[in-house]
């Protein structure tokens, strides 16, 4: 019977003098056996693991619906996963930006079926609201009975007040300064107008060299211009008040037609190159002026505009406190900003005209968010194969849905591209409208009318249709050229999913660039982690002291 021998003295029979050997016996061949590496990333986690650092998470796919859903499936992930803040996140778009990648895509599926900006109706509340229409909604914000009426006539579409307008409406009709930061397509443009033409019904008209309107509302441009004057139009015309709109490149002679025809105006919208020239020619005042908007205030307060507006604004009687606002004959002006996104400098400047310890500041909790009821796809590309995948989509859309009222809305980075993308999709017979800030005020003159209307399903623009404009038939959005920043990316997107819109639509983006890349990647983070885009102010500074502008 042979002996067992103990398992150190194997050990030792195996290992010789050159290293370790497969035989037992010292008279066999003497191999060596395979070395077996590991790779540097594995070698540097196991080592995180022994000294108690966090393992990382593995995400384990399950059945549902997903949150991100990817070409190559390791990256998906699912709606009911959020990655913790610190926590490593598998980008699909990591490696974008070789070569390699294109043709790529991964999508930001949605996750809600309404959209966020409408409450939740509860109980016999909304019951109350479906029965007894608008009134029955807007009456508890305070508002009076002939301005519930002139909505429901004006505006029968209009059930419920959304999120922003139960915030916004009471501390406006309170004399409250506000500045007001919410998502696009959440019903701001109301929230403001009802306010304003319930205190004008409590003013009365006081007698003026030139034309003197008591409310004032400024648009960064003339598309945006008409549409405020549409909203408030109807209302005011229900409350025997006069809404007028200038806008700019139609020379001063038509404004000063428009401002001379009688009644005179109660309520001006404008863009601040028009209302400029016009207070420079004093074919205007604003000594009446009671209430004063800035919307869509992220772009009235950027370089382009600052100067036009401080301008403005020091000619505007600001009312500094809540008292300054109950004299009828010494009018004071209460100041309302609204916004999807604003500047850093918003304090800075608010504190020249005004106190801000009376500014109210609303903001909405999904504030530079991702949107969830928006479906929003990413495609890496060429950039000579973005018009081939553009073709392709805008004629299978006519084919899938040849009785659908949705429309496109394509945006690129430059007026140039639009002119040159038009004739391409002349070329292969895709009828479509053309909206860029180098046209001739004469042809920009109602092309998103049109649009809205229905006339063209497709309209090629510049990010001059991207701010405040509402475009609730739009179906698609595709950013054929990636925007510059997060806060056009926020704007684009916002063309989709509005309060009205008949679907929540989609957003489709081409990715090309390097730059774009470092973008998207922003994004895809802040989908999977469920947290607001980075790099965005959502605050106003503190105040500076006040300082009086010369104008």
């Amino acid at each position: 019977m042979a002996l067992r021998a103990p398992p150190r003295l194997l050990l030792l029979l195996l290992q010789g003098p050159g290293g370790p050997y497969r035989g037992l016996s010292s008279e066999g061949p003497q191999e060596p056996l395979p070395v077996i590496r590991v790779p540097q990333p594995l070698q540097l986690r196991r080592g995180a693991g022994a000294r108690g650092g966090p393992a990382p998470r593995a995400v384990v796919l399950r059945p549902g619906p997903l949150l991100i859903e990817a070409r190559r499936p390791e990256f998906n992930q699912p709606a009911r996963l959020t990655l913790g803040r610190w926590e490593r996140a598998p980008l699909a778009s990591r490696g974008w930006k070789h070569r390699r990648s294109r043709g790529d895509h991964f999508s930001i599926e949605r996750t809600h079926r309404q959209v966020p900006a409408l409450p939740a109706e509860a109980g016999a509340d909304g019951v109350a609201e479906h029965e007894h229409g608008a009134g029955a909604g807007f009456a508890a914000l305070g508002l009076q009975p002939r301005v519930l009426e002139a909505l429901q006539q004006a505006a029968p579409a209009v059930v419920r007040p959304t999120w922003v307008q139960l915030r916004a409406v009471p501390p406006l009709l309170h004399g409250r300064h506000l500045l007001c930061a919410a998502e696009t397509g959440s019903g701001k443009t109301l929230s403001y107008v009802l306010p304003l033409l319930q205190r004008l019904l409590s003013r009365p008209r006081l007698a003026a060299a030139c034309p003197a309107p008591r409310g004032l509302v400024l648009v960064p441009s003339r598309e945006l211009a008409e549409q405020v004057r549409a909203v408030a139009g109807p209302l005011g015309r229900a409350l025997e008040l006069c809404v007028r709109e200038i806008g700019g490149g139609r020379g001063m002679g038509s404004v000063r037609r428009q401002l001379s025809v009688e009644p005179p105006a109660d309520v001006l919208v404008a863009t601040p190159g028009a209302l400029w020239k016009t207070l420079k020619g004093r074919l205007l005042s604003l000594e009446q002026l009671c209430f004063l908007v800035l919307d869509e205030a992220d772009t009235l307060l950027d370089e382009s505009f600052l100067e036009l507006v401080e301008y403005i604004l020091g000619k505007s009687p600001i009312a500094e406190h809540l008292a300054d606002l109950e004299d009828p004959f010494n009018p004071r002006a209460q100041l309302v900003l609204v916004g999807a996104t604003f500047p850093e400098g918003v304090g800075e400047l608010l504190s020249k005209v005004t106190d801000l310890s009376n500014l109210t500041t609303i903001t909405s909790p999904r504030l530079h968010c991702i949107m969830p009821h928006v479906r929003q796809r990413f495609l890496r590309l060429k950039g000579s194969e973005k018009v081939t995948e553009l073709i392709q989509i805008l004629k299978h859309q006519g084919e899938d849905k040849p009785a659908s009222s949705g429309a496109v809305l394509v945006f690129c980075n430059s007026s140039s591209t639009v002119n040159w993308l038009g004739y391409i999709l002349d070329d292969h017979k895709i009828q479509h409208l053309r909206l860029q800030g180098q046209m001739p005020a004469s042809m920009r003159a109602g092309i998103f009318q049109s649009f809205q209307n229905g006339t063209r399903d497709v309209l090629l623009c510049t990010d001059i249709a991207s701010r405040g404009l509402d475009s609730t038939r739009v179906e698609l959005v595709i950013n054929y050229d990636f925007p510059p920043t997060l806060q056009d990316y926020i704007h684009r997107t916002g063309r989709v999913g509005r309060v009205g819109s008949e679907v929540l639509g989609s957003v489709l983006s081409f990715v090309t660039h390097r730059w774009d890349v470092e973008l998207v990647q922003k994004i895809e983070l802040a989908a999977r982690r469920r947290r607001s885009l980075p790099g965005i102010k959502r605050a106003v500074k503190e105040p500076l002291p006040p300082i009086e502008l010369t104008g």
